[in-house]
């Protein structure tokens, strides 16, 4: 598995020279690929650096050892070599992890659409707080958010709602999101004081480029019409809202959140790619076989992964059977326990799939 770092070194050492020639920035273009690369390559290659001295530390006590006879060296030596030991376990793990197949999907912006499930308001109502609930993430890792359309129900919640996150990264970290999440707990209209179990979907879509989709704008009828619902005053007195309508896939894409119309119909489009894209990737999964899939859950969107359970206050991701109890932080944008977790059940499975091969 690590016959190629060598070779990774190698280039590693080619790029850092291009960089440090004079004319470099002359193409943006390449440029900017070559300071990617470089951003890519350093974990691996410092990593990898930090594994050959722990290695090399491992022979030289070896070799002292056998000559050595005193016996206060001898124990200082054994220490040492026993602590280089595990230095060399712990940096293997890591090599195989950066050495993994990286998804080409990871550091792009992402889509994501939350609709509510069985329960009525009180789905809408949890909708809406799982809006909350990644906008405050996606705040915390200084990412950016914009709400591309949104369907009340009149009092607070989301009958749908579909936003946009803009950061480098964003597609690594809530690609873990998409599925049914469930909340338990006693609604605020409940009289008799039940627990009712309320569910909502969440998909979250890498953003495609016009490379990744191409849009045939004979497939797509675009119709305006005035914004309704809550949005200042330019509601229900121009015809800035657009219905897109991809004839092809029957994909209809409502977009209002803009004043004007152009921005709601490029929002509208972006979402429509972004779309087809996800459609395509969930064909290739499905293509996949079993063995190479990941052991955390597919993906798919019909998968109970998450439950929030009020009366509890705990948090249970049934994928990795995770429990936690800090509902509150967690609903409050404090994902990364469970995101981290997520990520590294994902690679220990595919360690596993690749050592099966």
């Amino acid at each position: 598995m690590f016959d190629k770092l060598e070779d990774l070194v190698a280039r590693f050492e080619e790029v850092l020279n291009e960089l440090s020639e004079p004319g470099v920035t002359g193409d943006q273009v390449h440029f900017q690929r070559l300071m990617k690369e470089q951003s890519d390559l350093q974990p691996l290659v410092d990593t990898y650096r930090d594994y050959k001295k722990a290695k090399e530390t491992i022979e030289d006590s070896l070799a002292m050892l056998e000559e050595e006879s005193d016996e206060e060296m001898r124990e200082m030596l054994k220490e040492e070599l026993s602590d280089a030991k595990k230095e060399v376990e712990k940096l293997e793990h890591e090599l195989k992890i950066l050495l993994l197949p990286k998804d080409p999907n990871d550091e792009k912006n992402i889509m994501v659409e939350i609709r509510a499930g069985a329960g009525g308001d009180e789905a809408a109502l949890f909708a809406a707080e799982l809006y909350r609930m990644y906008v405050s993430y996606a705040e915390s890792m200084r990412w950016k958010t914009e709400l591309v359309n949104v369907n009340e129900n009149g009092i607070g919640g989301f009958k749908e709602c579909v936003f946009m996150v803009t950061g480098q990264g964003a597609y690594s970290r809530f690609k873990y999101e998409s599925g049914v999440h469930r909340v338990q707990r006693v609604p605020a209209t409940e009289s008799g004081g039940r627990i009712h179990t309320s569910t909502a979907t969440v998909a979250v879509m890498p953003e495609a480029e016009d490379v990744d989709v191409k849009i045939d704008m004979n497939d797509c009828r675009i119709d305006v019409m005035r914004a309704s619902g809550n949005g200042g005053q330019c509601v229900n007195t121009t015809d800035s809202a657009v219905r897109l309508t991809h004839m092809p896939t029957g994909i209809v894409i409502y977009s209002q959140t803009e004043k004007s119309q152009l921005q709601n119909k490029e929002k509208a489009f972006r979402l429509l790619r972004s779309k087809l894209y996800d459609l395509e990737l969930e064909k290739q999964q499905s293509a996949e076989a079993e063995a190479r899939r990941s052991q955390i859950g597919t993906g798919d969107r019909s998968e109970k992964i998450r439950t929030y359970n009020f009366p509890q206050g705990r948090v249970t991701d049934h994928r990795i059977k995770l429990t936690l109890h800090r509902l509150e932080a967690v609903l409050d944008g404090d994902l990364d326990e469970v995101i981290n977790s997520l990520i590294a059940a994902d690679q220990a499975a595919k360690l596993s799939n690749m050592q099966e091969k």
